[in-house]
């Protein structure tokens, strides 16, 4: 083993993850044309119409997002109806986020998006759930 064999592409297992990604991310991309969402702004709308009210701080912590990626996708979801932005009574720092009567009607049209999307990645159901062990196992590491 030569010295530069660890930083050949095909002996990095960050670049499989991230061609994996950004191609997931690629397929989801009609599906969520139909509902008008971007992959960033549907992942934020699964959490919200799960936890229904949440901070900002702790649906970036949800997200791995920084405020400074998650402010934009709020305020979009903002306009479109989606969820509401209110300062906390008790703490004016805390921003919450509520989702909207518009936004819990959304999950109508959406609640077929991950049976569609199944069928674009072969795997069986035990590979995928040891998938999501390691990944999880990855992000809790980090």
């Amino acid at each position: 083993m030569d010295k530069y064999d660890a930083i050949k592409l095909e002996n990095q297992i960050c670049f499989p993850l991230y061609a994996c990604s950004k191609e997931i991310v690629r397929r989801y991309k009609p599906y969520l044309d139909e509902i008008d969402l971007t992959y960033t702004q549907y992942i934020a709308m699964m959490v919200m119409w799960d936890k229904k009210s949440i901070t900002v701080k702790e649906l970036g912590e949800c997200l791995y997002l920084d405020s400074g990626t998650l402010t934009p996708v709020l305020k979009t979801l903002e306009s479109k109806g989606y969820v509401s932005r209110n300062r906390s009574k008790e703490d004016e720092r805390v921003l919450n986020v509520t989702i909207t009567d518009k936004g819990m009607q959304l999950r109508e049209q959406a609640v077929e998006i991950p049976a569609k999307m199944s069928s674009c990645v072969e795997m069986s159901p035990e590979e995928a759930k040891t998938l999501y062990t390691l990944l999880y196992k990855i992000l809790g590491s980090m």
